[in-house]
């Protein structure tokens, strides 16, 4: 993996390029101030000081170990004052510009620094999902995450020609239309190399959906076409990843793009596989569209503290040894059904 590969898949990057084909997003530009807040954990659990009286969130300190919040006390209450706890931060500019992009987008968004989603910090939102509507909501699932720390601090681990520092010059912060009524099972990932779509998997690999198997042939075709016709030639790797949704009307589109290989996940296929099948019909056009085909086929559920994509799934561990397990008996099941 190269530098290169990794910044192309910023989203401030490439939603210039491809803005009529995804989400509508409003991006802003971080200020420093803010991601040293987001990385500091030597204090108390701080939410900024809200600008505005109508926050739903006001100002307190979140106590993990009970899922409780407690609010600040008041500086007059105790006689102590070493134990008084600092002053809440204040961005009050990135705030107003921020609200002000979520009425734009309809009052609803989730967040995305620039490759990576808050989602293993979305149990500490009051709907259980990303969705937020206030500058304090975005916050306390960007604080909350583990997750981001990637993005914050080790976006080039992986690349084999690293010279740049383990974090980009700047951070942006993308705020995207929430659409409440989005069905999982509608979201594919898409692998790409050597310029061509070499494999498509269902990105919700948790779960059986029969409508799946119904449509294959429809979503794989809508997907086809949609890469030939939108991503070919216009995103500059030679082999990438990208997520998409199709609506119901069939309309595919664009969620995110991510790299080869590193942290993303290949899903229902391996790295060994896709790099194989990719030399091996480089030209010719071949392509393999992958759904879960059984109860019996769905992966480990989304129970912990991290999302899937960063489960420990290097070669070697638990996980990895689990579901190359679980690739064998879904083989198995597939060959046996065909037999």
């Amino acid at each position: 993996m190269k530098e290169e590969e990794v910044n192309r898949c910023q989203i401030q990057e490439w939603y210039p390029t491809f803005k009529s084909t995804t989400i509508k997003t409003i991006i802003h530009p971080l200020p420093e101030s803010f991601i040293h807040y987001l990385l500091d954990d030597s204090g108390p659990f701080l939410l900024p000081l809200s600008i505005s009286n109508s926050d739903p969130l006001p100002n307190r300190i979140p106590n993990s170990e009970h899922h409780q919040d407690f609010t600040i006390p008041n500086h007059q209450e105790s006689d102590d004052e070493s134990e008084q706890p600092p002053p809440p931060p204040s961005f009050p500019q990135l705030e107003s510009q921020i609200n002000q992009s979520i009425a734009a987008l309809g009052g609803s968004i989730f967040p995305k620094l620039n490759w990576t989603s808050p989602k293993d910090s979305s149990w500490i939102s009051p709907t259980g999902t990303l969705k937020c509507t206030s500058f304090t909501e975005i916050v306390l699932l960007l604080k909350s995450s583990d997750s981001l720390v990637h993005d914050l601090c080790h976006a080039y681990d992986l690349c084999n020609d690293r010279t740049a520092p383990p974090r980009p010059d700047c951070f942006f912060l993308a705020l995207r239309k929430w659409y409440p009524s989005l069905h999982p099972e509608m979201e594919f990932r898409c692998f790409v190399r050597n310029g061509n779509l070499v494999g498509i998997s269902q990105r919700e690999v948790t779960g059986f959906y029969p409508v799946l198997i119904e449509r294959k042939r429809e979503l794989e075709s809508g997907i086809t076409e949609f890469y030939e016709g939108k991503v070919r030639g216009r995103f500059e790797s030679e082999r990438y990843t990208f997520d998409v949704y199709v609506r119901a009307d069939g309309e595919v589109k664009l969620l995110d793009f991510n790299t080869w290989g590193g942290v993303t996940l290949p899903l229902l296929f391996t790295w060994e596989e896709l790099e194989s099948e990719s030399e091996s019909e480089s030209g010719s056009g071949g392509m393999e569209f992958r759904i879960v085909e059984s109860q019996c086929g769905v992966r480990p559920g989304l129970k912990t503290a991290v999302p899937y994509d960063y489960l420990d799934t290097s070669e070697g561990s638990g996980w990895d040894q689990f579901l190359r397990n679980a690739d064998e008996e879904l083989r198995r099941q597939t060959r046996s059904a065909g037999a």
